[in-house]
């Protein structure tokens, strides 16, 4: 296989292990009673998806859900007049999840990808706004990650 060849099977690779971490999220969100690693198994094994996609879908879920907390503060600090929970579910949680890939991985995707990817999945997922909306609040925890100033 080429390099090319192995990089669109990459590229891939995490669009489906994106997709299924939002699911997996969402499902977490809704139920919280159960273990996300057992969702994120569930939900790959009914879609037959591959353990490369599996991984990264996991490692992606672990640093969301370990930095909840502080991935949220920093989405509300940039949401302006925005109420996480009275955002929906699926922005939400592509900002979540594009927010933890962004600042925890940022040595592993580049950010133009993480940022790309988020609004795409955002408008299949979403609503029509969803891709502004989450474009928006992306560019702006992009620029603090990438200055070094300090996410608020």
């Amino acid at each position: 296989m080429s390099d090319k060849q192995q990089q669109s099977e990459l590229a891939r690779n995490r669009r489906k292990s994106r997709e299924l971490a939002l699911r997996t999220l969402y499902a977490y969100e809704v139920d919280s009673s159960d273990k996300w690693e057992q969702m994120l198994e569930d939900i790959a094994e009914n879609d037959q998806l591959s353990s490369k996609v599996k991984k990264y879908a996991s490692k992606l879920l672990s640093f969301t859900i370990e930095n909840l907390e502080s991935i949220d503060v920093i989405i509300s600090g940039k949401a302006a007049n925005w109420e996480l929970r009275r955002m929906a579910a699926v922005d939400r949680n592509v900002l979540r999840l594009a927010s933890a890939e962004l600042i925890y991985l940022k040595e592993t995707v580049p950010y133009k990808v993480v940022i790309d990817q988020a609004v795409e999945i955002a408008k299949i997922y979403g609503t029509d706004d969803s891709g502004k909306f989450v474009n928006g609040i992306m560019d702006s925890i992009r620029k603090d990650v990438y200055s070094g100033s300090t996410l608020k």
